[in-house]
Order: structure tokens, then C-alpha cells, then sequence
């Protein structure tokens, strides 16, 4: 029987949690004051390098590799931009910890500032989520009152401070450069890459911008080690990750978990979330968020760790794991994600704001009066045209799903609508 291995989520239950007093008790910024008084810079970095943490918010890329590439030696300020957008549909792990554990992300927070050298960091909270912005600028005012957070933070020469920027509900700006556009004053556009964030991202400073989950676990490594967190999960998807189960599950909700080669996709689904709440047939299961390709029922019997759900076809991405049953038309499924990634393109880029609105009509039409002959090659050739032609992810965002759906489903696409 699968079971959570809980670290971020330790003390989640408790409602005093979210109090400086009691997260000090079990343990709280004990870590970021040793790093303070007995590590280098250097050294903490090196302790997140040996955990094997990727980032957690989707893309997955190696956080020590990505502070590392912070230039030392120049006179620009440096920034830490904490994304706290979550607008993933199927995601709502990052919520949980900023409402039942903040001080977990505001020390991961700072000892990412103490390892690049930052002395201010942002944290960019979408702004429907005003529970989640009072108690993290709650949280922000006890540890600066107890000198955790501001000026020469416990008799140290490291300053740092930290503000909370509650954004304006737009799914772009979870995208890290347009979340730094957005921090500036601008419009949420994303920006060419390179150069990257951690070279140029505020203000043309160097950027460090991370997950509030990934905050999370840098705390949890420095608290407990590089080691014990490479310990946790199996290769290349090291330490627990928190997963947001939603859909016709008997169980949904946030679970942390370690990814594992001994048990499958299937096995979480069955065993954590209680399979289907109806008890009928599994059709479909979106492993990453709506961003990716969905895989089929007879799909799911791969490992559960980032390399296996890749060679079966999708990704864990942002760990949504949002399941259908049998009892839903996958056209339904599909214009639904069309309709959200049109509707949020920024309009930037040609590809996107054109094929994402005519990709939602397209099927559109085939929900309401089926495809007419050459219709399906015709939104495949689009959807191919708008692949790694735009500035941002997005655009793909609305192709993996939608050519995935109409190459597993090919007989739900295929039929006239009659009436």
C-alpha cells in the first residue's frame, strides 16, 4: 500500500501552524540561521546541488544548477521572484502551503537569497488568492518584527527583504518572464529567452526565479540534508513532491508522495485517490495539468516518476492529476482546455493569439455538428504549425493536449454530430 511520506506537509494539520511561535517550535528557521552562522553561500547551494531537487513548478529543471548561474562579481542587485501564480488548471498544491505552513516557503525564500546573493525578493501570489496573500503578508510581518526578514537578519552582515505582489488572474504570468514584466509595471508579456532570469530578469538584474514548492523543499534539505532528500524517490526525481488529485476520484485532494519505480501511475490513483467515485471504467488521466497529453486507461501502468510518465507519453509536470471516467464525452474534455488557453494568450505572439482561438472553433464545431471530411488533418496541421513557433510555452500548451486527444480518441472525433 502506497503511503505519503510527509516533510512540507508535516505540521500542515495544524492550524497554528501558520503562527511564527509554533513553526519555530517545530523546528522553524533553525535551518536558515545555521546557514547563516556556519554556511558559505556556496555551501548551501551545494547542499541543494547533492539533493537533486528539480524545480516544481512544471518544468523540472535542477534548482542548484539554475542558481549557479547567477554571475558572481558584478555590482547589479540580485532578485529572488518566488512564483506563487498557480494557475495550472487541476494545481492547488502551492495554496496549501502558503495557507497552512508560509514560513516554510519564506525560509526556503531566504536561504535561496543568502545562496545567490539577493537582497530583496518578490513573492507573486495570483491575486484571486487573497486568503493566501493576508496570511503570507502576516507571516512576512512576525518574521520581520523578529528580525528574521530586513536589515543584518540575526546580528549578521545579510540583509534581505521580502514583499508580497499580489498579480491581476492572469495565466501568463505564471510563466517566469512574464511574471518578471508583470513585477516591473508592465504588461504580463514573456520575454525571449536567452538571455535567461538568472542572468537578466528584474530591472535587466539577475533573477532567481523558483516555485513555491520548490521554496519548500530547500527548506526541508537544509533542515535535513542534501542526502536525506536524494535518499527520498528514485533517480532523477529525488525528495517527495505534493500532488493535487482531482476528478471523479472517491479521494481527491494534496498528498505528498515520493516518486517511485516500484508502483505505477495506476497504483496512485487507485490506492490514494480511491479510484473513480462512481466505480466506472477509467478513460482518461492528465498526469502534468491540462498542459499535457492525456493518456489513455491502458496507459497508466508506468512508472510513477517523471522519466517513466515521459516514455509513456505525457509528463507529471505541476503534479495535477486529473482523472476522467467513461461517462464524459472527450469533446467536451478538449474544448473545455481550448477554451481556457485562448482565452488566456496574451496576444503576443501570431501563432498562439490566431491558432489558440481558431483551435477553440474548430472544436467547437466538431461538438456541436462533428467534423466535416479533412476537417481532423487540417487542426492537426495547424496545431503543428503553432509547436515551438512562439515566444512562451502556451501556445503548446493547447496543442499537446488537443493532438493527443484526437490521436487516442480517434472514434469519439470521427462521428457527425446528429440530432
Amino acid at each position: 500500500m502506497i503511503q505519503e511520506t510527509r516533510a512540507m506537509l508535516e505540521f500542515a494539520d495544524d492550524p497554528k501552524q501558520i503562527e511564527l511561535a509554533t513553526y519555530r517550535k517545530n523546528g522553524g528557521y533553525d535551518a536558515f540561521e545555521k546557514a547563516l552562522k556556519e554556511m558559505s553561500p556556496d555551501d548551501v547551494t551545494q547542499e541543494v546541488l547533492k539533493s537533486g531537487l528539480r524545480g516544481r513548478g512544471g518544468a523540472g529543471f535542477p534548482t542548484g544548477r539554475k542558481w549557479q548561474f547567477v554571475p558572481k562579481g558584478n555590482d547589479k542587485p540580485k532578485y529572488i521572484a518566488v512564483n506563487a501564480d498557480e494557475s495550472e488548471p487541476g494545481t492547488c498544491k502551492d495554496r496549501v502551503i502558503m495557507e497552512q505552513d508560509p514560513h516554510q516557503m519564506l525560509e526556503g525564500t531566504l536561504l535561496a537569497a543568502y545562496a545567490v546573493g539577493a537582497t530583496t525578493a518578490y513573492i507573486y501570489i495570483r491575486g484571486e488568492f487573497q486568503k493566501s496573500i493576508r496570511i503570507v503578508e502576516d507571516a512576512i510581518d512576525e518574521a520581520r518584527a523578529a528580525n528574521l526578514i530586513g536589515k543584518n537578519i540575526l546580528g549578521t552582515d545579510f540583509s534581505c527583504d521580502i514583499w508580497v505582489h499580489p498579480g491581476a488572474g492572469a495565466y501568463i504570468c505564471g510563466e517566469e518572464t512574464a511574471l518578471l514584466t508583470s513585477l516591473e509595471g508592465n504588461r504580463g508579456y514573456p520575454r525571449i529567452k536567452p538571455p535567461f532570469p538568472a542572468v537578466e530578469g528584474l530591472w535587466r538584474c539577475p533573477t532567481v526565479v523558483n516555485n513555491v514548492e520548490t521554496m519548500a523543499c530547500v527548506t526541508q534539505i537544509l533542515r535535513r540534508g542534501g542526502d536525506w532528500f536524494a535518499g527520498l524517490g528514485c533517480e532523477g526525481s529525488t525528495g517527495t513532491r505534493l500532488f493535487c488529485l482531482s476528478g471523479h476520484l472517491k479521494r481527491p485532494g494534496v498528498y505528498e508522495l515520493e516518486c517511485s519505480t516500484d508502483f505505477t501511475l495506476r497504483d496512485v490513483i487507485e490506492q490514494i485517490g480511491g479510484g473513480t467515485l462512481s466505480g466506472a471504467p477509467i478513460q482518461g488521466v492528465m498526469p502534468g495539468g491540462s498542459s499535457f497529453p492525456v493518456l489513455r486507461a491502458d496507459e497508466l501502468d508506468c512508472g510513477f516518476d517523471i522519466e517513466s510518465v515521459a516514455k509513456a507519453g505525457s509528463s507529471l509536470g505541476s503534479g495535477a492529476i486529473m482523472v476522467f471516467d467513461d461517462t464524459v464525452n472527450v469533446r467536451d474534455v478538449v474544448l473545455n482546455i481550448s477554451e481556457f488557453y485562448s482565452h488566456e494568450s496574451c496576444g503576443q505572439c501570431t501563432p498562439c493569439r490566431e491558432g489558440s482561438d481558431w483551435v477553440r472553433r474548430m472544436l467547437k464545431k466538431f461538438q456541436t455538428d462533428g467534423p466535416d471530411e479533412g476537417d481532423i488533418a487540417t487542426l492537426m496541421d495547424v496545431t503543428d504549425k503553432m509547436d515551438g513557433t512562439t515566444i512562451c510555452a502556451l501556445a503548446v500548451a493547447i496543442v499537446w493536449p488537443v493532438q493527443s486527444f484526437l490521436k487516442k480518441y480517434p472514434e469519439a472525433f470521427a462521428e457527425k454530430v446528429t440530432a
